[in-house]
């Protein structure tokens, strides 16, 4: 156990976006964003940065030959948060040290037997972690903000780091922008296309439900955290992060949670349906009860609350897993989505590492039974996921465990930005209003940087 782990408070700081321009300089530096303070009463309440981590854990960019890859990753993951292990010294703080990072969608390829035929041709590594030793949580519920330190595990003093935020960040930032327009990797027809052949094998009883994503890619020049922060200021989310890694960018805006790990309870809560926000409260109001009444979405629903029942119960106590909210509406600035809860106790002989790897990649985002789904995924959409519908996650050195669906989420490889939409598709789904449902859903992003 470390002896040099202090944890002192700081001026609050309500614009983390404001406070990570601080330390942007410093490698590899991340923000866990939670949506400027909106949702502090709900999922939203701590926003996480740091930089400079001890140590990286990640996987090659090659996919076909990743190095380190599926659970000898995170076997060594677990191996060193437990060399960091250490009690709480708040219940409050999320994070006193440890893990922050990602696993992309096509990690799950690692730690099952499955297909890698897509073009793979965002070079983002399909695992990183950082192991770091200090950071800035805010907590945006008590309007304070504190920093977590281990000297010996960061190598900055307290005083160091006081100085960091005190100081103003004096590098001006290149403004962002498109130098081309956003393409689909897929026309119309073609979606189309592949649409009638996955529901080719819904009614040949491969699958129930597919999650089916187009991708959309353009040119740029700039500083991408100005993209990130022009989309944050319009849709503010409680699942946003930033990455900056080199050559590539991530900017997550992610509404949903994947599993959540406290005192050893799991929650997860998974979204299947959605609806625009209303022009009016009337209209709006009626576009809820139309989504939280809608036999599709519920049945949609319900097929990922059962898929993750099933996941879920491989890591944790028997007869624990429990569904304590069925067809909740959670309201965003932009949409409404229709949102269960799935919790359970993790099982004394399990980690948090143990439990990602036997529940990634949500059920959310590929459909049900799951591996079969993701075997059509592989054979219908052209091109790899790469960080869309993984997961963005920090796991404490006290055990806590947070992370996300990196749905709404864009990438930037260099000078190419990428971000995808898509939709689950069932038996009675109609091409024409699944396609324009990925244009809905996408739109709001490409829009806030265009």
């Amino acid at each position: 156990m470390s002896q040099a782990l202090s944890v002192f408070a700081i001026a609050y700081q309500p614009n983390s976006i404001e406070a990570f321009k601080c330390i942007k300089h410093l490698p590899y530096p991340v923000m866990l964003e939670s949506g400027h303070g909106k949702y502090a009463d709900l999922m939203g309440r701590f926003d996480i940065l740091t930089a400079n981590p001890a140590e990286i854990i990640a996987s090659t960019p090659d996919q076909k030959n990743p190095g380190l890859s599926g659970n000898a990753l995170l076997q060594k993951l677990n191996d060193a948060l437990d060399a960091l292990s250490l009690d709480p010294v708040s219940e409050e703080l999320p994070f006193i040290g440890g893990a922050i990072g990602f696993m992309n969608y096509d990690f799950g390829q690692q730690l099952e037997t499955l297909p890698c035929s897509t073009e793979q041709d965002i070079s983002l590594p399909p695992a990183w972690f950082g192991i770091f030793g200090w950071a800035l949580i805010t907590d945006h519920r008590e309007n304070i903000s504190w920093i977590v330190n281990d000297e010996t595990l960061s190598n900055y003093s307290d005083s160091e780091l006081l100085n960091l935020f005190n100081t103003q960040a004096n590098t001006e930032l290149e403004t962002f922008s498109l130098t081309s327009p956003f393409a689909s990797n897929l026309t119309q027809n073609e979606y189309s296309e592949r649409f009638r052949r996955l529901k080719e094998y819904i009614y040949a009883g491969d699958c129930y439900q597919v999650n089916f994503a187009q991708r959309f890619s353009a040119e740029c020049k700039g500083d991408s955290l100005l993209a990130f922060e022009k989309i944050a200021n319009k849709i503010p989310t409680p699942f946003s992060a930033y990455f900056q890694l080199g050559q590539w960018d991530v900017l997550s805006h992610s509404p949903e949670r994947f599993v959540e790990l406290e005192n050893n309870q799991v929650t997860t809560k998974p979204i299947k349906g959605t609806r625009p926000r209303g022009h009016n409260p009337a209209n709006d109001q009626a576009l809820s009860e139309e989504l939280l009444n809608s036999t599709k979405d519920r049945a949609e629903n319900l097929m990922i609350v059962d898929l993750l029942r099933n996941d879920l119960s491989r890591v944790c106590a028997p007869f624990s897993v429990k569904v304590p909210k069925l067809f909740d509406i959670e309201s965003y600035p932009n949409v409404h989505h229709l949102v269960s809860t799935v919790t359970g106790t993790l099982d004394q002989n399990e980690t948090a590492t143990s439990l990602l790897g036997h529940s990634f990649p949500g059920g959310s985002i590929t459909g049900a039974p799951k591996i079969r789904a993701m075997e059509i995924i592989d054979e219908l959409e052209p091109h790899h996921r790469s960080i869309y519908c993984g997961s963005v996650i920090y796991i404490s050195r006290h055990g806590r465990m947070d992370s996300s669906i990196t749905i709404r989420t864009l990438v930037r490889d260099g000078n190419k930005i990428h971000a995808w939409g898509g939709g689950g598709i069932v038996a009675d789904s109609e091409a024409e209003s699944e396609y324009q449902e990925t244009l809905t859903k996408i739109s709001p992003l490409l829009k806030a940087i265009s």
